[in-house]
């Protein structure tokens, strides 16, 4: 296994540690969450780049490292469901925009085709680390409001720009 899916399968074993540090509710347990967080992200960032720079880009890294950052986002959004600090609904428009890009995304390699991450897509998973960032600290409370918000309007967004650019790939005609 390469140095990238290495970091990828890292990322992967840190997000229970990430949740097992939030449920149990340490003193000063959150900071020790925001760095295993950031750490995790910080992985996405680094095995994307060695993957990319060294020629090492694998199927197993294709499929599993998108996997890998959506397990940990949607970890993180899962818990401040819980905690009552993010609405369910937001946590769901993330998730149907997900599956709705990987079926696009699915359509599109059954025809031959591969439709890469849009900047819109980067922009989305950027904002929405940084958000959870601002949101694992002790922040005021309209903190919360205006990071779901910024998630929601940028995941929206994306999703919206994945179907309008690749329209082609689905056949609308035959629904």
């Amino acid at each position: 296994m390469n140095l990238p899916n290495k970091l990828t399968m890292l990322r992967i074993l840190m997000i229970p540690v990430f949740l097992v540090v939030l449920y149990l509710g340490i003193p000063g347990g959150t900071y020790i969450a925001l760095a295993v967080f950031v750490l995790a992200s910080v992985t996405d960032f680094a095995d994307g780049y060695l993957a990319r720079s060294r020629g090492l880009v694998t199927d197993f890294g294709k499929f599993m490292d998108p996997l890998a950052d959506k397990m940990l986002v949607m970890a993180a959004m899962l818990w401040f469901v819980e905690a009552g600090r993010m609405p369910a609904w937001a946590v769901l428009i993330v998730v149907v925009r997900e599956f709705a890009v990987s079926g696009l995304r699915l359509i599109a390699v059954d025809n031959g085709r591969v439709i890469a991450a849009a900047w819109s897509g980067k922009v989305k998973t950027a904002s929405t680390m940084v958000g959870i960032c601002l949101m694992l600290l002790p922040v005021p409370g309209w903190v919360d409001p205006v990071v779901t918000a910024v998630i929601v309007i940028t995941t929206v967004y994306s999703g919206i720009e994945y179907f309008v650019k690749n329209k082609d790939v689905m056949d609308w005609t035959n629904m």
